[in-house]
């Protein structure tokens, strides 16, 4: 299968029917991220253990399929991770949609990698990103 079709497949498959778009169920946090370049908009919500767990995360929003697919494969990936964890995930996916990312890196992004020619594509990095820079923003210390 080449890398094209795994992209379309991966991204439909998440864009069509996202595990993680949904209300959140109990308490969580909660942070809205908006692309006003392209009208993405999706509010990311956590539930976070005391000891900096990532029990379980969901969004709400509407955008385009990248920015949805986006979101609900980086929730896939930091569920049931620390913060800390979550983060260096999150700081993979951005250098390797700059391009530099090492391929054992990539590879730890899972589906997430996918998204890896994106980056060719310029007006679609906003789209991409907007997930991973909102949870960055909300796990700020």
């Amino acid at each position: 299968m080449n890398n094209r079709t795994f992209y379309n497949q991966i991204l439909t498959e998440h864009n069509m029917r996202p595990s993680h778009k949904h209300m959140p169920a109990g308490p969580v946090i909660s942070l809205r991220g908006v692309n006003p370049s392209c009208g993405d908009d999706i509010t990311l919500h956590l539930k976070l253990s005391e000891d900096g767990m990532i029990e379980d995360g969901c969004f709400t929003g509407d955008g385009c399929a990248i920015s949805q697919a986006s979101a609900d494969m980086m929730l896939d990936l930091i569920i049931g991770k620390t913060v800390d964890e979550a983060l260096r995930l999150k700081e993979i996916f951005i250098r390797m949609i700059r391009g530099e990312a090492s391929e054992e890196e990539i590879e730890s992004l899972e589906e997430a990698s996918a998204l890896r020619d994106i980056s060719h594509m310029p007006a679609r990095v906003k789209c991409a990103v907007l997930g991973w820079h909102t949870f960055g923003e909300m796990t700020k210390k």
